[in-house]
């Protein structure tokens, strides 16, 4: 009797509150995305992840998204576990590809960075499938870069090599506007992760380019909370107000002691932000 209700309090504890799916591949025109999904909740949130690492850079928030949420995750092609696309594809069209074979006809998008603008995009391109949108760190088409982040960025990803993953790893993740000073763990999770999955920083990319975003933000009219870090870098600030200025009625934050990976950094207070928002708009 007394095992039972040891084995009954163990299960309760390592039982996940949620329904998960395993992990999955989809064919989109030759390529192979990976993705997961979890959660039953009504309302379905999209995890776009940035450009610097694959989607389990989620993972701080997952189980709290899971619990609340229908929530989908997936490596965009190149990282994590998705194949390097060998042909030019619009990034659009695989976000549309992937909502389609789940049956998602509404949701809600949270992305970062490059991800962010690929949600922005997403959103002008259809309109009717998109409920909210929380960008995080994000960058707009058409904005241009400063000098300085252009010099980083060769800087940084110039000085990688394929052939030293946990080197190359080390270097990305001591990029100052990544992660906030102090945020160690943060910084050595980051780490782990690239290292892990070298083609992160590796591979080509070969998406397509699409009409400029800037100029027509003001086409977006659902609730849109933009979240920044305190510590990223300013070119990020100056497209986080650009992107706020131009959506109608779009609300932005500026969390502090984060830089561009606050969900990585922070992730209880990430999800703190964020998940009330889109309970409160929820359609």
């Amino acid at each position: 009797m007394h095992r039972l209700v040891g084995l009954a309090i163990v299960l309760c504890v390592i039982v996940p509150s949620y329904a998960q799916n395993p992990g999955a591949f989809l064919d989109v025109n030759g390529s192979k995305l990976y993705y997961e999904e979890c959660g039953n909740g009504p309302q379905t949130v999209l995890l776009v992840h940035d450009g610097v690492v694959h989607s389990a850079v989620w993972d701080g928030i997952w189980p709290e998204f899971c619990r609340r949420f229908h929530t989908i995750r997936f490596d965009r092609r190149g990282y994590g576990k998705s194949g390097e696309s060998k042909a030019a594809y619009y990034e659009t069209d695989d976000v549309l590809a992937l909502l389609r074979h789940l049956k998602v006809e509404h949701t809600a998008i949270v992305g970062a960075s490059h991800g962010g603008q690929l949600s922005i995009d997403f959103t002008l391109a259809h309109p009717e499938m998109v409920q909210q949108l929380v960008l995080v760190g994000a960058v707009v088409g058409g904005m241009p870069y400063s000098e300085h982040f252009l010099n980083r960025g060769e800087r940084v990803w110039g000085a990688v090599n394929p052939k030293d993953p946990a080197g190359s790893a080390a270097t990305i993740s001591k990029d100052k506007y990544l992660t906030a000073p102090g945020s160690d763990a943060a910084r050595k999770k980051l780490a782990e992760l690239l290292a892990a999955s070298p083609q992160d920083f590796s591979h080509s990319e070969m998406f397509l380019g699409v009409k400029p975003a800037l100029p027509r933000l003001g086409e977006i009219h659902v609730p849109t909370l933009i979240l920044v870090g305190d510590a990223d870098i300013p070119d990020v600030h100056a497209h986080a107000g650009a992107i706020e200025a131009g959506i109608p009625n779009s609300r932005r934050v500026v969390v502090e002691g984060t830089g561009h990976l606050m969900y990585l950094e922070k992730p209880d207070e990430f999800s703190r932000i964020v998940v009330p928002f889109l309970e409160e708009n929820a359609r």
